[in-house]
């Protein structure tokens, strides 16, 4: 665990991280969670845990409203009473499970957050990755080309029969965890990014693969960057022409951060997810940034970070 002067993360799987640093309430440590999706559907891969368990948070941030991200926030936030911060649409799924309004803070990009104890978030609006795009996911240094200029009528169509896939063609038990974390989103609402600063360095975080070119290669002094390692990377709202790893390394080298962590690589959904060999990300990072550090996490293995 991180006393005073450490930051450290745990990884819940998929891409929910919890975040510890300096002192929090009773000089314990500052706990954020970044996401708070941890169960899981019967044989899937995670940390055998579920969100009931959480006993203890000060903050939650949530990348964007799809339940693979947002589905345990609820329960986190009762259980603990941490502060839920994101995207108007998170806020009211999270408003309809039962969350006060006045524990959460509705952001949608450009807004700067004391959360206590020399830590602050810095909130950056982002894009989700083209999940219109493909059925099951791919790995990556799979190639990926065309389907540029899709309109907004065209990937919906795509939406409803990645749907359709999903319910017929999963097995049963994740058909089931599907249903019950259905929260009734319209939407990713919104993806964002989240620059949060501590005494110890500075961390990025992201639970998606896409981004605005223009934003995160403006981003100061990102020591960690945490950077989803699934799906479709969305370049300024168009799909990659090539692999993913190639969109995780483009990124990496925007940001130009000294240690990177990856998320939303395992096989968080059989069936649709897949078991990602990092292998690719990794050989594409060394090629593009020789110095940087890919740190790789187990399951809520506390691994220290700054």
């Amino acid at each position: 665990m991180t006393g005073h002067g450490g930051t450290s993360l745990d990884w819940y799987g998929c891409a929910t991280f919890r975040l510890r640093t300096g002192g929090g309430r009773s000089a314990d440590p500052l706990t954020i969670f970044l996401d708070a999706y941890i169960d899981r559907a019967a044989g899937a891969a995670g940390p055998g845990l579920r969100a009931d368990d959480i006993d203890r948070a000060d903050w939650i941030l949530i990348g964007h409203s799809h339940f693979d991200h947002l589905y345990g926030a609820e329960r986190i936030a009762a259980n603990t009473g941490a502060t839920i911060i994101g995207s108007y649409e998170t806020v009211r799924v999270m408003e309809a499970a039962g969350v006060d309004v006045d524990q959460m803070i509705c952001v949608a990009g450009g807004e700067t957050i004391e959360l206590g104890e020399g830590v602050r978030v810095k909130v950056y609006p982002s894009l989700h990755s083209c999940v219109w795009s493909h059925a099951e996911m791919g790995q990556p240094d799979q190639e990926c080309l065309g389907d540029l200029g899709v309109t907004w009528h065209q990937r919906q169509h795509r939406l409803e029969q990645l749907a359709g896939y999903l319910n017929t063609e999963l097995a049963p038990e994740a058909v089931d965890h599907l249903r019950a974390s259905n929260q009734g989103d319209r939407g990713d609402g919104g993806a964002l990014v989240y620059v949060i600063e501590t005494p110890d360095g500075t961390l990025f975080y992201q639970d998606t693969s896409g981004h605005w070119t223009g934003i995160i290669d403006e981003l100061p002094n990102i020591d960690v960057a945490i950077l989803a390692a699934a799906g479709r990377g969305n370049i300024d709202g168009e799909p990659i022409q090539g692999s993913l790893a190639q969109f995780v390394a483009g990124q990496a080298e925007l940001l130009q951060p000294s240690k990177v962590i990856l998320g939303h690589h395992d096989n968080w959904l059989p069936g649709f997810s897949v078991d990602t060999d990092v292998a690719p990300i990794e050989a594409e990072l060394r090629h593009r940034l020789p110095d940087v550090e890919l740190l790789a996490l187990g399951y809520v293995d506390g691994t220290a970070v700054l």
